[in-house]
């Protein structure tokens, strides 16, 4: 969700000054996509539901001192995307999103080394039931660092700059993740289209 179309309609005074109606507006806009995102981080629907619960009860008590320096969304993302990672913490005490986590660095030699041109399939197979959800199960497969910022980015529509907030990012280091993260799904769904298209890698080769 962009906040650019729906933050107009908010007061931050009102939301400052405790008005009930005005938080309600604020809980019934952020609630989905913040539960998708923790949904997406933690894998649970409970969790994601205790995430998002969490998320706006730390919200509301620091709602009077919320300065505005970034959007409401993005202050809200970041809430709910500490809390998500230190409850992931807590199964996986090893899980880390920093600017030096190693994520960045990963193994070309595990890379799939062909993509498949989907221009001759038609719009009804790359729009399928069954390619929606292998999208998700391939997104789901990106390591942590690289699927959160491509699920800010490009499925929930923040800019980059919102995105390096969030998470606590540099700009640049956004980038390059998100850069990682589309070309890993590129590959990825490139071994789900090449067969659909009836072929094996080993047939392409020269």
């Amino acid at each position: 969700m962009n906040e650019s179309v729906s933050s107009p309609t908010f007061s931050l005074e009102a939301l400052r000054n405790g008005d009930r109606k005005e938080f309600a507006r604020l809980v019934d806009a952020f609630s989905t996509p913040i539960y998708r995102l923790a949904l997406r981080i933690l894998g649970d629907p409970q969790d994601a539901e205790d995430v998002l619960q969490e998320t706006f009860i730390r919200a509301l008590s620091a709602l009077p001192t919320f300065e505005g320096r970034s959007s409401l969304s993005t202050w809200l993302y970041r809430i709910a995307v500490n809390e998500a990672l230190m409850m992931l913490r807590r199964r996986k005490p090893e899980t880390l999103l920093n600017e030096n986590d190693g994520g960045d660095e990963e193994n070309s030699d595990n890379e799939s080394n062909y993509l498949v041109d989907w221009c001759c399939l038609p719009e009804e197979e790359l729009l399928s039931e069954e390619a929606r959800q292998f999208l998700d199960q391939a997104i789901a497969q990106l390591p942590e660092n690289l699927r959160l910022v491509f699920w800010l980015r490009d499925v929930e529509g923040l800019s980059i700059k919102e995105t390096a907030e969030a998470l606590g990012l540099s700009e640049t280091n956004v980038k390059t993740r998100l850069l990682r993260a589309r070309l890993r799904l590129r590959e990825l769904l490139s071994e789900y289209y090449y067969e659909r298209m009836g072929m094996r890698p080993e047939e392409d080769a020269p």
